[in-house]
């Protein structure tokens, strides 16, 4: 199953964005370890947006979220924040399961 992994990204360090986003790849690499297909947002953003310049970089990560997240055919929902609830919003509103913990995923397989 391709599961998206959402959760938060913003903060007030570069420190703990950097946490957010270990958090986001850890439990991305459990998926993996299921048997399952991890997918981040934000991991396909930042490379890009990184090379743009003069554009709304939170516009053009969240875009590009949530057209990776559109993808998905599940989503695991670490913790709230604007943007993951925008994923968490696309994912419910297509029917599709979203899931608050790693171990839900298994239960409902």
């Amino acid at each position: 199953m391709i599961i998206g992994v959402a959760g938060p990204y913003s903060a007030a360090t570069a420190a703990e964005r950097q946490h957010n986003l270990d958090r986001m790849n850890q439990a991305a690499a459990q998926l993996l370890a299921k048997g399952h297909i991890p997918l981040i947002g934000v991991n396909a953003a930042l490379p890009v947006v990184a090379q743009a310049a003069g554009i709304d970089t939170y516009k053009a990560v969240m875009d590009i979220s949530m057209a990776v997240i559109d993808r998905c055919e599940a989503l695991l929902l670490l913790a709230e924040s604007p943007g993951a609830n925008r994923e968490r919003d696309l994912v419910a509103g297509k029917g599709l399961p979203v899931f608050n913990h790693i171990d839900e995923i298994d239960a409902a397989l």
